[in-house]
């Protein structure tokens, strides 16, 4: 049987040339890392969540104009529960769209933006003029600046931390504080001061740059000893004997940790900035 040679083909020519299977690689990897887009359909389920928690919002300003603060302060904790749970519902449902992300930092805006503000100044502030709706404005602003500062930096911030107090903890320490002086039977005029340092101190937290722990690294389908669910009946029940006060202590203790944790990391000589180089994927809030 005769064999033929194969004809060389001429000139340098290479299928793959020098780099190219590199070249290509690279590109691929640059594609891996880009944010994931959101979809720009409107989906009803993490949408109704979302929802239920912009009324909370409006039903706290309601209930604060008629000098019902202690259902205002619940309205705005059901609100902070309510907002946990849609953005989990959309990734557990895979139902995440940029209608979704937009529409929650709208409510987030509503409920930890505006209605605290409102409630503390027709609780407290009224009585001190100026004083009084400038610290309910800068609370209301620094909430504005702490959402689209979040909804900007998403992709380039450490998911371990958040940046800045996020606003439903600082709605919950300045509803926190209402809550518990109305369950002391306390006359928010007598505290003016009080309120006054609480809400200006939560306003201007937001816009800072210090770390909070944002509890976004538990794996809740990870296994955890058996003490871990009796810790969770102690807290459920600590909580249940007494909301008002185990709540605000809990919330102002939160208040404070970001500070702890950015003396901890300026005396371990760690970097206090959080801001990351790598790209992650979107969440909502």
């Amino acid at each position: 049987m005769s064999s033929f040679k194969r004809r060389k083909p001429k000139g340098n020519f290479k299928l793959f040339p020098r780099g190219a299977r590199k070249a290509q690689q690279a590109a691929d990897a640059d594609l891996l890392e880009l944010p994931a887009k959101r979809r720009r359909g409107i989906y009803l389920l993490p949408n109704a969540f979302t929802t239920a928690a912009l009324f909370c919002g409006f039903y706290a300003i309601v209930m604060a104009m008629n000098l019902r603060f202690d259902q205002s302060a619940w309205a705005i904790f059901v609100a902070m529960v309510l907002d946990s749970l849609d953005g989990r519902v959309a990734r557990m449902t895979n139902t995440q769209s940029e209608f979704g992300a937009q529409y929650d930092s709208l409510s987030d805006m509503i409920s930890f933006g505006a209605a605290p503000a409102l409630v503390a100044y027709e609780w407290s502030l009224r009585g001190m003029g100026k004083l009084g709706w400038l610290a309910a404005f800068v609370y209301c602003a620094g909430a504005a600046l702490r959402l689209a500062r979040f909804n900007t930096n998403i992709a380039v911030v450490d998911k371990r931390y958040f940046q800045g107090l996020p606003s439903p903890a600082a709605a919950a320490l300045v509803a926190g504080f209402v809550l518990l002086m109305e369950d002391l039977h306390f006359v928010g005029s007598e505290l003016s001061w009080s309120a006054w340092f609480i809400t200006l101190y939560a306003g201007l937290t937001m816009v800072t740059n210090v770390p909070f722990y944002s509890f976004k690294d538990f794996n809740l389908r990870r296994s955890v000893p058996f003490i871990a669910p009796f810790l969770i009946v102690l807290a459920y029940v600590a909580v249940v004997s007494d909301p008002p006060k185990v709540l605000f202590g809990l919330f102002v203790l939160y208040g404070l940790s970001g500070y702890a944790v950015l003396l901890w990391r300026w005396r371990k000589g760690r970097p206090i900035s959080i801001v990351q180089t790598s790209v992650e994927a979107h969440e909502d809030k």
